[in-house]
């Protein structure tokens, strides 16, 4: 079967619904393919359940912080009822379905299945093949990443979605990798009275953020009782039908009912035949210049374009892409103030350069790290007010060009330092303005003041 259309999105994730929504919207006659569920991996699989099991991790942690609740016979959880069973595979079909129906109801037309590229402005799903007159728009994002372990492969691990949708609490869990999703859900099935260990082969969890917030992570999964193993790495990996036994590199031998790698995620170019195109499929991603453009009549958006695992990224990504779709006028991508929160408790948000990469790029810099407890906020919050605001300013310009807030509300926070950043205030500036008392934002201003 062959037809034509203005515009394909392979993928309907965040950024791919929007792209053929919007553009559906806008009169183009768009085919949107997807072959799971319209939404893509962050309301079914990732954001959205994620944080509905932190949040039931959180409350767990402040009874327990609460003297009046401390005690285990007081704050007891049912992990189906609360913290597990959160996806429901009925929920998630009627979500796909509404999801779809949204397209098709702008005018949109929905293909289920695996798209790849048969030369410019074409896509092929099976038998079914459509020309694109203007272009395609890659939006497929990308996949958990098994690292090449031996026996890995033949055992029964879990990856992010699995750990969503257990039903049941395992005893017992090895987390593979300590990045985010990695230190999230170690945290949450730790809270629940899970048994959980870390294995990181960087010296830190959290190992691209700033050394005080991996630190920070790594505290807290310790208070959770969570075993934290870095500078190692996963040797041999096997399962005897009951649980399964991790050797690591320097010898020790784990055992645990479930394992989870959370290694991070890659995009699978040649699956996409990304060559007919004239990109490189054995590339990690797929390089696009301001406006989103891959190649002529080629887009990408998304966690495939190497910007990061973010859903806000997919989004920011996917306005540009309509907009020069559609030839209006608008700035180009930029990411020099990316933001970026590890949803653990302490909340970790970043956003823009670490010290070390400010350092890496020449920068002439000073930097300041403030405790949220020196806050008044800090110090009224009590139990539970574990975190620090850095700021890493560019001395020769005065203005920040990376901050990093941990604590209770670190993402909430995050938001003014975001805005510095990606508007250039000056610091003198920003010393001067009134900062409400008291919040934890109010440790900003503290912070300022002791640059360095």
């Amino acid at each position: 079967m062959r037809e034509q259309a203005a515009v394909v999105v392979l993928g309907l994730g965040p950024g791919g619904e929007y792209v053929a929504g919007t553009l559906a919207e806008a009169g183009l006659d768009v085919v949107g393919v997807e072959a799971e569920l319209v939404g893509g991996e962050c309301p079914y699989w990732a954001c959205v359940p994620s944080k509905m099991m932190i949040r039931a991790g959180n409350l767990l942690a402040e009874a327990r912080r609460t003297p009046s609740l401390a005690g285990e016979a007081t704050v007891t959880a049912d992990w189906a009822k609360v913290g597990g069973r959160i996806r429901d595979e009925a929920t998630d079909h009627w979500n796909d379905r509404a999801a779809a129906h949204r397209l098709t109801s702008k005018g949109g037309r929905l293909v289920r299945g695996r798209g790849r590229l048969a030369g410019p402005r074409r896509v092929t799903v099976g038998d079914h093949t459509v020309e694109a007159r203007r272009g395609v728009v890659l939006a497929t994002g990308t996949r958990p990443r098994i690292p090449p372990v031996p026996g890995l492969a033949d055992t029964p691990y879990w990856t992010n979605r699995e750990a969503m949708a257990a039903e049941e609490l395992p005893a017992s869990l090895i987390v593979l990798g300590g990045g985010a999703v990695g230190v999230e859900l170690a945290q949450v099935f730790a809270r629940f009275r899970c048994a959980v260990t870390v294995v990181e082969g960087q010296e830190r969890v959290l190992s691209r953020e700033e050394p005080e917030a991996g630190d920070l992570a790594a505290a807290a999964l310790r208070a959770d009782g969570v075993r934290v193993l870095t500078g190692t790495r996963a040797r041999q990996v096997g399962h005897d039908g009951t649980a399964f036994t991790v050797r690591l590199d320097d010898d020790q031998v784990l055992r645990a009912e479930r394992l989870l790698v959370a290694a991070g995620r890659g995009a699978d170019l040649a699956a996409l035949a990304v060559e007919t195109a004239g990109l490189d499929p054995t590339a990690p991603h797929v390089p696009t210049d301001g406006r989103m453009r891959a190649a002529d009549g080629l887009w990408a958006v998304g966690d495939i374009t190497g910007r990061g695992a973010y859903t806000h990224v997919s989004m920011y990504q996917a306005e540009i892409a309509v907009r020069d779709i559609l030839g209006q006028p608008g700035p180009e991508a930029d990411y020099r103030a990316l933001p970026r929160v590890t949803f653990t408790d302490p909340e970790i948000g970043a956003v823009g350069l670490t010290e070390r990469q400010a350092r890496e790029r020449g920068l002439r810099v000073r930097t300041s790290v403030l405790p949220l407890a020196s806050s008044t906020r800090g110090w009224i919050h009590g139990p539970g007010n574990e975190g620090f605001v850095k700021l890493v300013e560019d001395a020769d310009r005065g203005v920040l060009v990376g901050a990093t807030s941990a604590g209770p509300a670190g993402g909430e926070v995050l938001y003014g330092l975001n805005v510095a950043v990606h508007a250039e205030v000056p610091v003198d500036r920003l010393r001067h303005m009134i900062y409400t008392y008291p919040t934890f934002h109010r440790t900003v201003g503290a912070a300022l003041g002791a640059l360095r």
